[in-house]
């Protein structure tokens, strides 16, 4: 559990706050669901509340079926983020805010996170931005030497989207631990050959099946030429009795 009383503001409440709840003030507005986060004010906004906050460090919330997660980028500019696991997602690599839950406890050969056990991949250590932060508060003095100054952080430049990743959308483990920051990275270690997907293996195994198959089947054009020369040939008479 994390000692709150610890953490600057900003990040307590970034930790605990229930994201894409629908605005209580644009109820009747389309696109209401509340994925902004403002950290001088400590709340999340709709797009209909930007107004009184476009001065204001504005953080772009997403999701990944139903779990929180940020650009990796922007949260660079707040705090070290090195050996978290990151992902990529509509171009753009993102972590996730809270550890999510796991359905089964299992551990065995591999890499784990240091804080909830869930399985990652090499050289990570992290699965979330706040199983580092349980980390480093129980093995570290404090967060000062992690927190970063940002007096700036707009909303992207290529326009504020509904930071909505749909369920059907597959997260790819990026191919590197290498932050905007500069700090603590592994940087590009990271072989795609070796971050290849489930799903990436499962076609590979039916191509490989597909072509172990063609050399023993002729194709269709040999097989309906075979039929029509045979039904070309003097059909064979039974012998009469």
């Amino acid at each position: 559990m994390l000692f709150s009383s610890h953490l600057p503001r900003w990040l307590q409440v970034l930790l605990s706050e229930k994201f894409f709840n629908a605005c209580i003030i644009h109820e009747d507005a389309k696109k209401n669901e509340k994925n902004i986060y403002c950290l001088d004010c400590c709340i999340s906004i709709c797009p209909h509340c930007l107004s009184p906050h476009s001065s204001h460090r504005l953080l772009q919330i997403r999701r990944y079926v139903y779990h929180d997660v940020i650009r990796l980028d922007d949260a660079t500019k707040l705090m070290d983020c090195s050996f978290v696991q990151s992902y990529i997602t509509n171009s753009a690599k993102v972590i996730f805010i809270n550890q999510r839950p796991q359905t089964r406890q299992f551990r065995g050969s591999g890499n784990f996170c240091s804080t909830c056990d869930r399985s990652l991949q090499d050289p990570y250590l992290f699965c979330s931005l706040s199983c580092k932060i349980n980390y480093l508060l129980r093995t570290e003095d404090g967060l000062s030497k992690f927190l970063f100054e940002c007096n700036f952080l707009p909303l992207p430049e290529a326009g504020l989207d509904d930071g909505l990743v749909t369920p059907d959308s597959v997260l790819e483990p990026s191919g590197s631990t290498k932050t905007s920051s500069g700090s603590g990275g592994y940087g590009e270690v990271w072989c795609r050959a070796v971050a290849c997907t489930a799903t990436t293996e499962i076609v590979k195994k039916k191509r490989s099946s597909l072509t172990v198959c063609r050399p023993t089947c002729p194709p269709a054009s040999e097989v309906s030429g075979s039929l029509m020369n045979r039904r070309k040939k003097t059909p064979h008479r039974a012998p009469l009795y």
